[in-house]
C-alpha cells in the first residue's frame, strides 16, 4: 500500500518545534513547507495512515486512485502563481501532464458542449453553440480575467494582523467591483437572458459544490479562470504532491507524522502552546499551532468548549453552512486506458440546464435524478500509469448526495456498517455505473473492481462533520464573514486550508501562503521574496560546466 509520511511514535518527535500543523492537506503542507524553507522546524500531524488530505492517493486490489486531485489548472504556465508555489514547496520536483484540449465535456440531457483550452478557443466553441450570444460570451470571459486580476486584493486581508484583516474585509467593497459581492446567477443574468447558455457556462459548479443562484460569483470566476487555458494532472498521480513536499520539511529538521490524530489543542493563559494526541495522550508543544482540519472541526472538536466559548468562536459558526456531501465511486477496469479508448477529458452529466432547479428538486425529494454526475479518467491523464499498472485503467465518479440518506449508520465503524448499508451502496453504485456505461459503453463487461465512498467514509477519514468536501459553503454571505481569518483570537493559533480562502487545491494552496505570511509577522515579506526569487536547481552536469 502506498503511503507518505512517517507513522507516529513518541520517541520520533523532536523536543522542540517552531510550529505544529494539524492536518496534512495541501494548505497544511504548503504552510509547513514555506516555513521550513525559511528555517523553521515544523511538525505536521495527520490522523490518517497517509499524508496529503484530499491530495492523497490510495490503493486497492491492484489499482490506485486519487481522492480529490482530478485536474489542476494554470500549472502548465511556469509564470503562474500556483505553479510558482508548487515549484517552491516541491523544489521543482512535481511534474505536470496536460489533459486533452477538450478538458471538460458538459452533457446536458442529450446535448453536449466542450470546454476547450485557451481563451479564444473557449469563446469560439461557445459561440459555435450560441452564435447570437457572442457579446455575452466575450464579456463573460473578460469578467473572468478581471476577477482573477483583483483576487489578490480580495484576500489580502488574510495576510494582515487579524484586526486589520477584518477591517480590510469590511472596506474592500469600496475598491472592488460590485460583481465580487453577487451570486453567479445574478452576474450572468446581467449578461444574457439565455438560460441554456448560463447552464453551460456554470457547469463546473461541482468544483465548489453550489449551483449558480447560491454560489458567490467570485468563487465561480476563480474556478472558471483557473481552467480556461486547460487542465493538468500530476505525473505519477496525486501521491506525488506529498512525496515531493515532505522531504523539504524533513530537510529542515521537521516531521510529517501519520496515525497522529490530535485530540485537543492545548491553550494556557489564552495562548495555544501545543497539542494532545489521541495516542497515549502524548503532548507536543510549540509556540505556534496551525489547524488545517477545517474551521468547524477546529472550533468544535479541537478546542475545549469553554476555551472556544471564552474567545467567542462558537456563536459565529451559526452564520456559515457546511458544503455539499458527495458519493465517490472508485472503479478499476481490465485493459489500459489506450486499449479501452478512455479520454483525458472529464465528463459533467446533468439532467437539464437549470442547475438550481435540479439541486432543489433533488434535495426536496421531488426528483430522484442526481443533479450532477462527474466522471474522471485518472489512468488516462497520468503518462506514467502504464509503467506501474500495465493493462489496467481507473475511473472515478463523483455525485452529490444527502447526509440524511446515511443517518441511520452515523457513528458506526468504517467497514463494519452491516448488510443494509452495503446493499444501499450497491444500489447507488449501479446507478453511477450505468451513467458511465451510457457515455463509455465499451467499459461494460470490463469492470474488475469498484468501491463506493459515502459521506460516512469522508467523515471517518477526513473529519468532515457531514461528509462535506469543500469545507464551508462558498456563498456570497460566506465571504462577508469577516471574522474568518488565518489568525484566530487565540494567541499563537492559526487556520489554513480552503476555509480561509476558497475551495479546491488552488484555494487551499494559496491559503497556505497567506497563513505562513501572517505567522512570520513583520518578516512575512520573506514568503513573497521566496516565491519571487526561486529558480530551479541546475542539473549537476550543467553546474559543473558553468563552474568550469
Amino acid at each position: 500500500m502506498k503511503r507518505t509520511g512517517t507513522r507516529f511514535r513518541p520517541r520520533l518527535a523532536a523536543n522542540h518545534y517552531d510550529a505544529i500543523v494539524i492536518g496534512s492537506g495541501i494548505g497544511g503542507l504548503t504552510t509547513a513547507a514555506l516555513l521550513s524553507k525559511l528555517g523553521k522546524r515544523v511538525c505536521v500531524l495527520e490522523q490518517h495512515y497517509t499524508a496529503g488530505g484530499y491530495t492523497h492517493s490510495y490503493e486497492r486490489e491492484g489499482y490506485e486512485w486519487d481522492v480529490g486531485v482530478h485536474y489542476i489548472g494554470e500549472v502548465h504556465k511556469p509564470w503562474s502563481m500556483i505553479r510558482r508555489v508548487f515549484d517552491v514547496i516541491s523544489d521543482g520536483k512535481l511534474e505536470w501532464a496536460p489533459m486533452d484540449a477538450h478538458y471538460d465535456r458538459i452533457v446536458i440531457g442529450e446535448q453536449s458542449y466542450d470546454y476547450v483550452a485557451g481563451r479564444d478557443e473557449f469563446k469560439a466553441e461557445m459561440k459555435r453553440h450560441f452564435p447570437a450570444e457572442a457579446a455575452a460570451i466575450d464579456r463573460y470571459v473578460e469578467l473572468l480575467s478581471e476577477v482573477s486580476a483583483r483576487v489578490p486584493r480580495f484576500f489580502a486581508g488574510q495576510a494582515l494582523p487579524r484586526s486589520l484583516g477584518m477591517l480590510y474585509a469590511r472596506l474592500r467593497r469600496l475598491w472592488l467591483p460590485a460583481y465580487f459581492f453577487k451570486s453567479t446567477r445574478e452576474v450572468l443574468e446581467e449578461l444574457t437572458s439565455n438560460q441554456e447558455l448560463i447552464g453551460v457556462l456554470t457547469a463546473q459548479w461541482g468544483d465548489y459544490g453550489l449551483p449558480p443562484a447560491q454560489a458567490a460569483f467570485v468563487m465561480h470566476a476563480m474556478v472558471a479562470k483557473h481552467y480556461i487555458t486547460g487542465g493538468n494532472y500530476p505525473v505519477g498521480g496525486a501521491i506525488r504532491i506529498s512525496e515531493t513536499i515532505i522531504p523539504l520539511i524533513e530537510a529542515a529538521g521537521g516531521n510529517v507524522f501519520t496515525y497522529a490524530g490530535v485530540d485537543k489543542i492545548l491553550v494556557e493563559n489564552g495562548r495555544a502552546v501545543g497539542v494532545r494526541l489521541h495516542k497515549d495522550g502524548c503532548e507536543i508543544r510549540a509556540p505556534q499551532i496551525v489547524s488545517c482540519a477545517g474551521l468547524v472541526p477546529t472550533y468544535t472538536r479541537l478546542l475545549e468548549p469553554q476555551v472556544a466559548e471564552a474567545h467567542g468562536l462558537l456563536a459565529p459558526l451559526r452564520q456559515v453552512e457546511l458544503s455539499a456531501a458527495t458519493l465517490c465511486l472508485y472503479a478499476g477496469f481490465k485493459g489500459s486506458a489506450a486499449e479501452l479508448g478512455l479520454p483525458k477529458t472529464n465528463y459533467w452529466v446533468y439532467p437539464s440546464h437549470d442547475h438550481d432547479h435540479n439541486v432543489s428538486s433533488f434535495e426536496s425529494g421531488q426528483n430522484p435524478a442526481m443533479p450532477l454526475i462527474y466522471i474522471s479518467f485518472p489512468s488516462a491523464k497520468d503518462p506514467s500509469w502504464d509503467a506501474h499498472y500495465p493493462h489496467k485503467a481507473t475511473v472515478e465518479i463523483v455525485a452529490p448526495t444527502l447526509p440524511q440518506w446515511f443517518a441511520q449508520w452515523k457513528g458506526s465503524t468504517w467497514g463494519k456498517r452491516g448488510a443494509d448499508y452495503e446493499a444501499f451502496k450497491a444500489q447507488l453504485t449501479e446507478q453511477l455505473l450505468e451513467t458511465l456505461y451510457r457515455h463509455q459503453p465499451q467499459l461494460r463487461g470490463a469492470l474488475d473492481f469498484c468501491e463506493l465512498a459515502t459521506p460516512l467514509s469522508t467523515e471517518w477519514f477526513q473529519w468532515n462533520e457531514q461528509g462535506e468536501i469543500y469545507g464551508i459553503d462558498h456563498t456570497v454571505q460566506r465571504f462577508d464573514q469577516h471574522w474568518i481569518h488565518s489568525q484566530t483570537p487565540i494567541k499563537g493559533l492559526y487556520l489554513t486550508g480552503a476555509d480561509t480562502v476558497t475551495a479546491g487545491v488552488g484555494g487551499a494552496l494559496m491559503a497556505g501562503v497567506l497563513t505562513a505570511t501572517r505567522m512570520l509577522g513583520w518578516r512575512g515579506y520573506r514568503v513573497g521574496k521566496l516565491l519571487k526569487d526561486w529558480k530551479p536547481a541546475m542539473p549537476a552536469g550543467e553546474a559543473a560546466q558553468v563552474a568550469g
